[in-house]
């Protein structure tokens, strides 16, 4: 081993051959939120990369908790048993630890697909429905407003998020994390700009956090205590008055009290009003302030795209874990390109063993 890149790490008991995470990506591509073969070729082909962990896109716990109507839900026993085929497909030809984000999408639910423009959808399109959230604020003005969560929504989503943690725990997986950034139902629930009740679910700091903090709550005594739980946050709304870096590390450091294996630290995604700089590193010093308070690993991502840049972030004590998403996409095979870059190892199947050239003939160990 040459690089931190590749040296090992353990997140709440899961012991990663390295620091790469696949972080999740929404794919856009489930009917009535199942997964399909569109899902085992794209997941099969990342859990060949070589890289620490895989995880699973956002997973819907209520159809209505998806971004759009393509995406993967884990609400009913078709959800589990369309996943569950395509975990088998997976983990029949790698053992790369698999991890679920679940996931609400508030207010930014009833979408279109990306490239068919990502607007909202209304409720009464066949493809739409109404959306529920902790304000009757709309995302964009021109979007139908949202329902208000009332206190039998929000206890019918406390035992969705039990109920969908149960179906990961039978269908084996590794790990949990829990979607709290990008504007969607939890960071709805912990910015004062989605959030305007005056009930004990808003208004202070401690009561924005109280329902993210629950649900994690529930999913962590809902999964097995071996397993870890670990929470995304946006380290910031970018707008003035919104959640910022500070509220952030309070919340991570209740988290970590609270049981939680890790944090990934990203950023934005609740006000079309953000106003950041984007370039290479642009959310790593959120990794950092949140590294600096807890004693729990930190993923940064954001823009991570070259193999020394990830390992500088890593060195500088930035973050302990490196998320790659939009990069891996292009390169599925970066984790293999690092450790080339580096002299060090990384994991792949028998099939591909002779495709190194003879200059890497120590890149697969």
């Amino acid at each position: 081993m040459k690089s931190k890149l590749f040296s090992p790490i353990t997140v709440g008991g899961l012991e990663l051959s390295n620091r790469i995470v696949i972080a999740p990506m929404c794919q856009y591509s489930a009917e009535d939120g199942l997964m399909n073969d569109w899902h085992l070729i794209h997941l099969g082909t990342l859990a060949n990369s070589g890289a620490g962990v895989l995880t699973i896109e956002a997973t819907a716990v209520v159809p209505e908790g998806r971004i759009s109507y393509g995406d993967v839900g884990l609400y009913n026993d078709a959800c589990e048993a369309a996943m569950g085929r395509v975990l088998e497909g997976v983990r029949r030809w790698s053992d790369m630890p698999i991890a679920l984000q679940l996931a609400h999408a508030g207010r930014k639910a009833s979408s279109h697909k990306p490239w068919d423009g990502g607007a909202q959808i209304s409720r009464n399109d066949p493809n739409g429905w109404q959306t529920v959230a902790p304000s009757d604020i709309p995302y964009l003005p021109e979007y139908e407003a949202p329902e208000s969560l009332d206190a039998e929504g929000l206890e019918r989503l406390r035992k969705a998020f039990r109920d969908a943690t149960v179906r990961a725990a039978r269908l084996g997986l590794d790990a949990i994390q829990i979607h709290g950034a990008h504007g969607y139902l939890l960071h709805e629930f912990l910015s004062p700009i989605s959030n305007r009740r005056t009930d004990a679910y808003g208004g202070s700091f401690e009561n924005r956090i109280r329902f993210p903090l629950e649900i994690f709550e529930i999913v962590r005594e809902a999964f097995p205590s071996d397993r870890p739980i670990t929470m995304r946050l946006s380290g910031s709304d970018w707008v003035d008055g919104g959640w910022n870096i500070e509220e952030t590390v309070a919340f991570s450091k209740v988290l970590e009290a609270a049981g939680a294996s890790a944090i990934h630290v990203s950023g934005g995604g609740l006000s079309a009003d953000q106003t950041l700089a984007l370039g290479p590193n642009y959310q790593v010093p959120f990794a950092r302030a949140v590294k600096d308070a807890v004693d729990i690993p930190v993923v940064a991502v954001g823009l991570i795209t070259e193999f020394e840049q990830a390992e500088a972030i890593l060195n500088t004590g930035e973050a302990d874990l490196i998320g790659i998403a939009r990069a891996i996409l292009y390169d599925p095979r970066w984790p293999w390109h690092a450790a080339a870059h580096f002299g060090d190892t990384a994991k792949a199947a028998n099939q591909y063993l002779r495709c190194a050239p003879r200059r890497f003939k120590t890149l697969f160990g």
